[in-house]
């Protein structure tokens, strides 16, 4: 299945962190949102980076006061991204290889679409399994 049904089932709005802004304002973006990540962009279109509670966790280990510091001083970048005619299964490739928990989401101009999540995708994996699952129970107790 292609990330866009993923997208179509979740919507395609993206909370965005402008780099300027401080690790205090992401930290609060994140959890007002209740997200772990924010696609760092400042334009709201063109994806310059990803900003997680992993980068702030990080920056913590290399310094103690971290709040004041820019967004882009501690964002991944660059950026992963995938288009939305991605499988999930190459999603979860990438995820898993790289060791990342969120990928933005372009089109073809590398505009940003949506995102997608691990949570997104082991909650479609399940979706499918228990479908699977249901088509088994259905055809054992039908008799085929």
């Amino acid at each position: 299945m292609q990330l866009s049904k993923i997208l179509a089932g979740k919507g395609t709005h993206v909370i965005t962190i402008h780099p300027a802004a401080t690790v205090f304002g992401l930290a609060s973006v994140l959890t007002e949102n209740h997200i772990g990540a924010a696609v760092v962009s400042d334009d709201d279109q063109r994806v310059l980076g990803v900003a997680s509670e992993r980068d702030v966790a990080h920056a913590l280990a290399r310094q103690r006061d971290v709040y004041d510091l820019r967004v882009s001083a501690v964002m991944s970048t660059p950026a992963t991204v995938l288009t939305a005619h991605h499988t999930v299964e190459e999603a979860m490739e990438v995820m898993t290889l790289q060791r990342i928990r969120h990928i933005p989401i372009v089109d073809a101009d590398d505009a940003l679409i949506g995102i997608v999540s691990i949570g997104d995708l082991v909650k479609w994996r399940l979706d499918q399994l228990e479908a699977d699952r249901s088509a088994l129970v259905d055809y054992i107790t039908r008799g085929g």
